[in-house]
């Protein structure tokens, strides 16, 4: 019997709308690299999810009439995580290079599977770590996609930093999946994201900048690929365990980086290697060892 036929791919149709949202996930970098020209971080995020939010609240207005306290708290609790995880990244993407921030920021793929044994007590599979190791090993050539190596810079270091919340909002989602309505909860979970951005903007020192076109255009196509994404990722993991949706998540900055180098940007080939490695390990990640039959004994063979 071969390696290969010991192995069952299977792939849920959750999992596989994952892996397209991931494709836009990643294509959202540089809109966001090049509204900082125009805006400030949290002013920026917030604004993004208050279109977000108001997109969803639209959509789903006769939802809302059932909202629930259990859901405003869990709402609440993954808006805080998203709000940390974007505000410091787009933060650090005033000085670093989108690619890169793309590649810094998916570092929280190991930081999900220890999240969720400490927290969830869920032990991950072994293809699932076989995985995960494949992912993080191509990360640490993708983070630096000039260098090859990291250098922590103060875009870097806040972007370092969002990789915890943003591990933390995925191991809220899989926790409240289930027990909450999905379009409930993400008009919540948006909403409170925009509140706590703006009023992060405090503390940053932030002004609310001159009115733009390219301001408004990328704020309203965000803010929509941003209520794609949360309905899509609570939604999903309502089957999917968090380790085998890190995993997915971690195609992100192969995306991200392809879109970058189309907008100028280019990678050296340890930077590709990087990128074939989190490929594999999305894939090993989705395998599944066979159980083998109980061969009978010779009694009952006999019998």
């Amino acid at each position: 019997m071969s390696f290969l036929s010991r192995y069952k791919f299977s792939l849920s149709s959750q999992e596989l709308v994952l892996m397209l949202i991931t494709m836009v996930w990643g294509g959202t970098f540089l809109a966001v690299h090049h509204a900082m020209t125009v805006s400030g971080p949290f002013f920026f995020v917030g604004l993004r999810f208050a279109t977000a939010a108001l997109l969803l609240a639209l959509v789903a207005r006769k939802s809302l009439r059932g909202l629930t306290l259990a859901e405003c708290r869990a709402g609440a609790a993954i808006g805080v995580a998203i709000s940390g995880g974007y505000g410091l990244q787009t933060w650090g993407m005033q000085t670093i290079e989108s690619s890169q921030s793309a590649f810094i920021t998916a570092l929280y793929v190991p930081l999900v599977p220890l999240l969720q044994w400490l927290f969830l007590r869920r032990m991950p599979g072994v293809m699932a770590w076989v995985g995960i190791v494949l992912a993080f090993s191509g990360l640490m050539l993708l983070a630096g996609p000039k260098s090859g190596s990291l250098s922590f810079s103060a875009g870097e270091t806040a972007t370092l930093l969002s990789t915890l919340a943003i591990a933390g909002e995925i191991i809220l989602i899989s926790a409240s999946a289930g027990k909450v309505d999905v379009k409930r909860v993400t008009v919540v979970q948006l909403a409170a994201a925009s509140l706590f951005s703006f009023m992060l903007m405090v503390p940053n020192g932030e002004a609310v900048p001159a009115s733009s076109p390219y301001l408004w255009y990328s704020a309203l196509g965000l803010g929509a690929a941003s209520a794609l994404i949360q309905v899509t990722m609570n939604w999903a993991q309502r089957s999917v365990s968090p380790t085998r949706a890190t995993v997915i998540y971690a195609g992100e900055p192969v995306w991200a980086g392809i879109v970058g180098r189309v907008a100028g940007e280019r990678l050296p080939g340890v930077a590709l290697l990087g990128g074939a490695l989190i490929v594999a390990g999305v894939l090993i990640s989705e395998l599944k060892l066979k159980k083998r039959a109980k061969r009978p004994s010779p009694a009952e063979r006999q019998s």
